[in-house]
């Protein structure tokens, strides 16, 4: 007769708790990744959006948005710190946080070009000097 704690042919009645596997995504980018904590704002046709980036490449940056929004498909990220307009492109899109190619880039220092008006406004409003 088997053992009460085993099932047939005496094997366990469960299977043996399994600790999780420990498994990283691969990383699917050339460049690395530098993590960020600056203050942005993006800004876009009837768009001023307060937002955080995260972390920043040589070719992109990750923000963080408050609230998942649908984004236009090019937007200017205005860094506060770094005083600059960068044109970018939306990769992906992930709840709060959007995955952007950047484009060129612009100081918001003086004059800026009649394209950047919206974004300079945006950054003196913030605390832009």
């Amino acid at each position: 007769m088997p053992d009460p704690g085993q099932g047939r042919a005496g094997r366990p009645d469960r299977a043996p708790a399994r600790e999780p596997a420990l498994t990283q995504q691969p990383e699917r980018r050339f460049e690395p990744r530098r993590p960020s904590h600056s203050r942005a704002l993006i800004v876009a046709p009837a768009v001023e959006l307060a937002c955080l980036i995260v972390d920043r490449s040589p070719r992109g940056m990750k923000i963080r948005m408050d609230r998942a929004l649908s984004l236009p498909a090019r937007v200017i990220i205005v860094d506060v710190e770094q005083a600059a307009a960068i044109e970018a492109e939306v990769v992906w899109s992930k709840g709060t946080e959007v995955g952007l190619k950047e484009g060129a880039r612009a100081s918001l220092r003086g004059l800026v070009p009649s394209r950047l008006a919206a974004a300079r406004a945006a950054w003196m409003r913030a605390g832009g000097r």
